[in-house]
């Protein structure tokens, strides 16, 4: 009894202390600091459909498989699988030793079965929940979608090869939930979390704080054997100004910032990109590529005049020094699009740096003539559809094609306004980017494939090129991921021939982390994974 109060107290002194942000009342104590100033919607998985929410419901749970950094697929809640042949079929053998966190309405340590996979893909997948994960499921044989045949194993059927298959189980949409808490609190649900992950829930004030606490039976251990995660709770807070976020991430309130804004960017960084002198005595830059990218899209069904020539296209792409283009806009916070749309850590094998298309003024001017515009004479003045955050970028556009006579014009929309056009495909020239759903590089050539034309997909400039077609229903069929690879590489150049979008940069993942803060991992997708963060004292 004497234990359980104890436990309790701690717990209470514990949300106390996170709630109000002070560090010193349980020095003993090692809890990460963070401010999520976009807020958080839900805590529900089923509606993980943006990194901030993405982030702390991958605290809270697990799924069968997970990316380590490299986006190499390892194993989870299941401890191994079976592709058959035909990549119809795949069946999950599960830990035996996963436990849901406890509570109230679950018996003491409650075992993940694989019926609580079914349920939990059955929720999304009847469409009752509205959840925007559904898409995953299309994949499915909706007939005989998935069975659990016992308590560890779990098949699942799918209507059609898809490789990629694997490696979207691994998105937060495929968590696996307890029956029990998600029927009792209905839509609350997504306030009244209950997982597996590494971290439990403690309290959610929403716009104020997030209090997570560590979970004693978390099922994973690190290469020693010791039990993860190090750490005892996460604190998240909400402060929405970014200026405010800044001054207090150097006064230590935080422990890691994410993302590079221009409330202080010039503050924090050179302009080369490095860190500046004053902070490296207690801060650290965590930095990779970022499976994302920036990118000009042109609607080639309605495309102004000369643009529908793929050589003033490739003329435009040329014509852009994106290498200045990170320098000056990004601080080198980016790295520049050369290799096409596709960002090169996609793919199996390092790219070949020959394939690099580096910016060729001359070339560009050449291809003008060629398509009968010398100069730009004869061509119409193009109007760039852009928001009010890339006006920066998209003026350096317009200045840059003015030096092969090209005349831009840029608009700047409403984001939601923006967003609404493009994807109706009701935008000739518009600044856009992309992010990797999964890492597989169908996700990003996916946007080419003309079944996928906007409105109904996210093909939002309406390419529909037969060859490219081909390729892509070939790689979907295509089992060995080798020959795969080579398809997705091809389609990557088909696409950088036609130029259908201009890619300017891949992003990259930046964190500054304090210097007393180890062990934080990452990767491509910007997958935050606190089990192995310590704090030193």
């Amino acid at each position: 009894m004497q234990a359980h109060v104890c436990t309790f107290l701690w717990i209470c002194s514990l949300a106390l202390m996170v709630s109000c942000g002070v560090k010193e009342r349980h020095p003993d104590k090692q809890i990460f600091y963070y401010n999520e100033s976009a807020g958080i919607s839900s805590l529900d998985p089923a509606f993980a459909n943006n990194l901030e929410n993405i982030w702390w419901v991958s605290q809270l749970y697990n799924g069968l498989v997970q990316m380590d950094t490299a986006l190499h697929i390892q194993p989870s809640i299941a401890k191994s699988w079976e592709i058959s042949e035909d990549g119809l079929r795949y069946t999950f053998h599960l830990r035996s030793d996963v436990c849901f966190h406890p509570h109230e309405l679950l018996s003491p340590q409650r075992v993940v079965t694989a019926r609580d996979f079914v349920y939990s893909f059955e929720r999304i997948m009847d469409g009752s929940i509205a959840s925007p994960g559904l898409w995953i499921f299309d994949k499915l044989d909706q007939e005989n979608p998935y069975e659990a045949t016992d308590d560890s194993t779990l098949v699942i059927h799918l209507a059609r090869p898809f490789p990629p298959f694997l490696g979207m189980l691994a998105m937060p949409y495929c968590y696996v939930v307890p029956h029990e808490v998600v029927t009792h609190y209905g839509d609350d649900f997504r306030s009244h979390p209950v997982g597996t992950g590494p971290f439990r829930f403690n309290f959610w004030m929403e716009d104020v704080n997030l209090a997570l606490l560590k979970h004693d039976d978390y099922f994973e251990r690190d290469d020693s054997g010791e039990p993860l995660p190090y750490l005892d709770a996460v604190s998240v807070s909400f402060v929405p100004d970014k200026s405010t976020q800044f001054l207090d991430f150097l006064k230590g309130k935080y422990d890691m910032m994410s993302g590079v804004y221009k409330e202080y960017r010039n503050e924090l960084l050179t302009d080369e990109g490095e860190l500046a002198e004053a902070y490296r005595d207690r801060i650290y830059i965590q930095r990779q590529p970022f499976l994302k990218t920036d990118y000009l899209g042109i609607l080639m069904e309605d495309a102004p005049i000369g643009l529908q020539d793929k050589r003033v296209r490739q003329a435009m792409d040329l014509a852009l020094d994106k290498a200045q283009m990170v320098r000056y806009i990004k601080s080198n916070t980016a790295i520049p699009a050369t290799f096409g749309f596709v960002p090169p850590a996609c793919f199996l094998e390092p790219v070949d740096d020959s394939l690099a298309q580096t910016h060729d003024l001359e070339s560009a001017k050449k291809l003008l003539i060629e398509a009968g515009y010398p100069d730009g004479e004869g061509l119409e003045e193009i109007t760039l559809s852009t928001t009010s955050d890339y006006v920066e970028l998209c003026e350096y556009i317009q200045h840059q094609l003015g030096r092969i006579g090209l005349k831009v014009e840029v608009d700047v929309l409403p984001t939601s306004m923006h967003r609404t056009a493009v994807s109706a495909g009701e935008i000739p020239f518009f600044r856009k980017s992309w992010i990797a759903d999964y890492s597989d590089p169908e996700n990003f050539l996916a946007l080419f494939y003309s079944e996928n034309a906007a409105p109904k997909g996210a093909n939002y400039t309406r390419f529909n090129d037969a060859g490219f077609d081909s390729l892509f229903v070939s790689s979907l069929k295509e089992i060995d991921p080798v020959i795969r690879d080579s398809l997705y590489r091809e389609m990557n150049l088909k696409i950088r021939s036609e130029v259908p979008v201009i890619p300017l940069f891949y992003d990259m993942v930046m964190r500054f982390v304090r210097k007393d803060v180890t062990g934080l991992r990452s990767n491509a997708m910007n997958h935050l994974d606190l089990r192995y963060v310590r704090k030193k004292k």
